[in-house]
């Protein structure tokens, strides 16, 4: 009978997933900025943005107001290395003329409880931090602040609704100052909900817990989220904890197909009819009235003790969650359910007792059906999230209907892993969730605000100042200008190096050109094809090489005659071994040029040692390995910079680009200087492309005032020590290990990786620059952050990927704003030689720096626009500078000769 009765109440798992599938549409309506306004599920950002680490430490206050009782803690955590806390609690009642009275009597009445615990346990004269557990929707735009939206429970309290309720419980300690001096040292830190409360003293617990589940008096749930997905929360990195304040599922008629006739008339008897629907389906406060209800109808259509309807029956509330708990423990038989019945003056027959239990069981089971449906879509959400098949996680619970209902945890349970079977949940039991709760969120909040400040402290010398910028630009012109003097050439650190380029492309170069790329570790060989007229072309093949690092490193013989091996084979494959062509040869390392095809080695670069090359003509070098070998020879036309054949292959397109640039695993500029300005070469007619080699600008300690202790670390574990210092600062090669560096410094200050600096973060060179670029992407959201660092061995929070992403954002930007710098000041240099107000001037580029690090172009080119304001720059990027760049420069040669003879 009562099956048939109560048939609507009992739920199917299609019912159950469908209720699931229905509460996720509500999660996001909630976090949209536009459909927010008419969710139901309001989907309150919380402010708490991380979970405690263990690091957490001090002693700290917490009051909790949203239950039957009010509560006043003194919690101590303490950093033992066992995570471990003490709380010392007192209770106070919360009368009705409290609960439904005025704002002004509320506050005064906790803020007098606060006061009476702290006197009792000495505490009137220390500053403590408090977080207060306010366990009513609030709508928050920060953790110290929250506007109250509704009232809930059993609280109708006026004029609080729509203001903020930490101003008005700081005014509440204010009034009692004179009378009590610590009244003014209590620091509301945080505002927390109960259901925040109890996931953060969870998580304390238990780092894998980012779920809190409250199902008493009330019912809530809340969930850390990624921020990218909050509209209504400025930024997208990170997490940041979701009070969903479910209980209001259903209140736009969501659920009205699963609401009973007994639902209905339960919500027009509350406080609040048609509001908190979910809840009242769910939680403690109404179940036992619930029951009441159903019990009523039962009698009156004569199924149950006789007929007879009681006081008890017809009186609201009479009938409470104790009396439910107590009829459902199954062990004791019916004995429970006859003594509870008989003090309610119902005598029942052993049939009644029978049925009435059953009653208890359909309802209370429903409850924790519906809420294992919701916290269902909360756990797929997180696992989607996440981008799991499979999720490991934990769900922080509290609440009388959980803890004291004899089977409801059980069934609980065992609905959730049916409806969620790729989600392993483990359910821990909160221990005074919303006290030590309110303690986590603000020993996290102090924990975090310690952490800013030391992150800030190791970045801020990163951040560079327009004057400072400024001041670059000026030294990088007063060195470039020694660099050209005769007296001050030999000692001066950018060489300002003539190339013989005398000229650019003009679009009648024609024929076939090798050419050699060496700068890196591999090396091309390429055939161009060059085509003057109307069909004016550049077809290129290639074939790349690698260089062994014992090669790089060993002699120069050995390097050379590999370098010809390389060629044999590409000339054997394109079948022109016969041909004697002439070749361009790219050599990206610092030379002194005497002519366009002498070129003697000033210094390795790039992590290239190999012996018995520095002082040496390497075009001499290359002919002497061709005629060891003995297979074919090669017209050696020119010897040429990367940066230069970068500035020759846009000047093939556009007339007006004077300027290459580098910014790749190394960084260079090369410009066209006119010839009386280069006093280190005869005559003063035209212009020559002088290759500033300005990787070593700041050896002389110019720029010392913004070098860094990393910078510094850097440069003493490099092969070339006090060498190429700038370089060291803008190119692809160091960043990442500058970032490396900052990492250990972190790690080491107990701020990165749980303070665990991991063998793989030990090693010189982990951190390759492309990781840099890959971790900037704004594309990325921070889960593929940590599968990077993951690849790298390193085991990272969220946290400690936006931390990461922080540290590659500022050694980053500061690479490209120095090197912004520097271009300024040839920028400036070109337009002061050709005398004008207004420079309109092309830079080629080249490097993977430049193409394909997120931020890095578009920080340069602010930085040139701003301190170089009277120039026009327009960027182009280079297509193949180092290839392409040397066969025009070898034909540019080679028209130049022939027009010469």
């Amino acid at each position: 009978q009562v099956d048939r009765y109560l048939y609507h109440m009992r739920l199917s798992d299609d019912i159950l997933l469908d209720v699931m599938t229905r509460f996720q549409a509500e999660m996001v309506k909630g976090l949209g900025r536009d459909t927010n306004p008419t969710a139901t599920v309001k989907m309150l950002p919380s402010f708490v943005r991380s979970l405690p680490d263990g690091s957490e430490k001090g002693d700290f206050l917490a009051v909790d107001l949203g239950g039957s009782q009010f509560r006043a803690h003194q919690v101590k955590v303490f950093d033992d290395g066992k995570q471990s806390s003490q709380l010392e609690s007192k209770f106070y009642p919360t009368p009705k003329e409290v609960t439904q009275g005025n704002r002004a009597e509320l506050f005064d009445y906790v803020a007098d409880c606060l006061l009476d615990f702290m006197e009792t346990k000495n505490l009137k004269h220390k500053k403590l931090p408090l977080g207060f557990t306010f366990s009513f929707p609030c709508k928050q735009t920060k953790l110290e602040e929250g506007v109250l939206l509704s009232w809930t429970k059993h609280f109708k309290v006026r004029g609080v609704q729509d203001t903020d309720v930490v101003s008005s419980l700081r005014k509440a300690l204010q009034k009692h100052k004179a009378s009590f001096a610590s009244a003014r040292d209590v620091d509301v830190l945080a505002l927390v909900n109960d259901t925040v409360g109890t996931m953060m003293t969870c998580g304390y617990d238990d780092q894998r817990c980012e779920v809190g589940l409250i199902i008493g008096t009330g019912t809530n749930a809340c969930y850390m989220e990624e921020l990218r997905h909050i509209d209504l929360v400025e930024g997208d990195e990170g997490r940041m904890c979701i009070n969903t304040e479910w209980g209001a599922f259903g209140d736009d008629g969501a659920l009205d197909d699963l609401r009973t006739e007994f639902d209905r008339e339960l919500d027009l008897g509350s406080l609040n009819p048609g509001k908190q629907l979910f809840e009242k389906m769910i939680s403690s406060l109404y179940l036992g009235e619930l029951i009441r209800l159903i019990l009523l109808k039962m009698t009156k259509e004569g199924l149950l003790f006789n007929g007879k309807v009681s006081t008890a029956l017809l009186t609201k509330g009479k009938i409470e969650m104790k009396h439910v708990s107590a009829m459902e423990k199954y062990k004791e038989g019916l004995s429970n359910t006859k003594e509870i019945l008989t003090e309610l003056n119902l005598f029942p027959s052993e049939e009644d007792c029978i049925a009435v239990q059953h009653v208890c069981t359909i309802v209370s089971f429903r409850s924790a059906n519906l809420c294992a449906a919701a916290l269902a879509a909360i756990l797929t959400r997180l696992r989607e999230n996440k981008k799991l098949l499979r999720m490991r996680t934990t769900v922080g619970i509290d609440g009388g209907l959980y803890k004291t209902h004899p089977q409801y945890a059980k069934r609980l349970h065992k609905v959730v892993r049916r409806l969620v079977p790729n989600c392993d949940v483990r359910f821990l039991l909160s221990v005074s969730g919303s006290g030590r709760g309110a303690a986590m969120v603000t020993a996290v909040a102090y924990r975090l605000a310690a952490q800013r400040k030391q992150i800030d402290a190791a970045l801020a010398p990163f951040l560079l100042s327009l004057e400072t910028l400024q001041e670059v630009k000026n030294k990088m012109r007063t060195e470039l200008e020694y660099g050209l003097k005769r007296e001050t050439q030999a000692s001066a650190t950018v060489k300002m190096l003539p190339t013989y380029v005398c000229g650019t492309p003009d679009g009648t170069e024609k024929g076939k050109f090798l050419a050699l790329d060496l700068g890196g570790t591999n090396f091309r060989v390429l055939l161009v094809k060059i085509r003057s007229g109307r069909r004016r072309s550049v077809q290129m093949y290639n074939k790349i090489f690698a260089i062994p690092l014992e090669i790089m490193q060993g002699t120069g013989e050995e390097l050379f005659d590999h370098i010809v091996q390389c060629i044999a084979d590409f000339l054997e494959y394109m079948g022109i071994k016969g041909a004697r062509l002439p070749l361009g040869f790219t050599f990206s390392f610092p030379c002194r040029q005497a002519s366009i095809d002498k070129g003697t080695l000033v210094g390795w670069t790039k992590g290239f040692k190999a012996t018995d090359c520095e002082g040496e003509d390497v075009v001499d070098m290359l002919r002497e390995a061709i005629r060891r070998r003995n297979e074919f020879d090669l017209d050696i036309v020119a010897v040429v910079n990367d940066t230069v054949g970068t500035m020759m292959t846009c000047g093939y397109e556009d007339p007006n680009c004077e300027i290459g640039l580098i910014a790749g695993t190394g960084s260079n500029v090369c410009y066209m200087e006119d010839m009386k300005n280069i006093e280190i070469v005869e005559g003063n007619e035209g212009k020559m492309c002088i290759n500033t080699e300005w990787g070593g600008f700041g050896d002389n300690g110019c720029i010392d005032n913004i070098r860094t202790k990393y910078d510094k670390e850097v440069d003493e574990g490099s092969l070339n020590p006090g060498k190429q210092r700038y370089e060291k600062m803008t190119s692809g090669m160091y960043l990442g290990e500058i970032v490396r560096q900052i990492l250990i410094d972190l790690t080491r200050q107990g701020l990165l990786f749980r303070g665990h600096i991991s063998e793989s973060l030990r090693k010189r060179g982990i951190f390759e620059t492309k990781f840099l670029s890959q971790i900037e992407s704004d594309r990325l959201a921070l889960l593929q952050v940590r599968r990077i660092l993951q690849q790298l061995g390193l085991d990272s929070t969220c946290e400690d990927s936006i931390i990461v992403k922080e540290v590659c954002g500022a050694v980053s930007k500061r690479a490209a704003q120095l090197c912004g710098a520097g271009l300024a000041a040839i920028v400036e240099k070109k337009r002061e030689n050709r005398g004008v107000e207004h420079l309109q001037i092309t830079v080629g580029v080249d490097g993977t720096l430049y193409k394909l690090h997120p931020h890095f172009s578009r920080v340069l080119r602010e930085t040139v626009k701003e301190l170089a304001p009277q120039c026009d720059v327009t960027f182009m990027l280079s297509e193949d500078g180092s290839g392409k760049g040397a066969a025009l420069i070898t034909a540019v040669a080679k028209r130049l000769h022939n027009v010469g003879q």
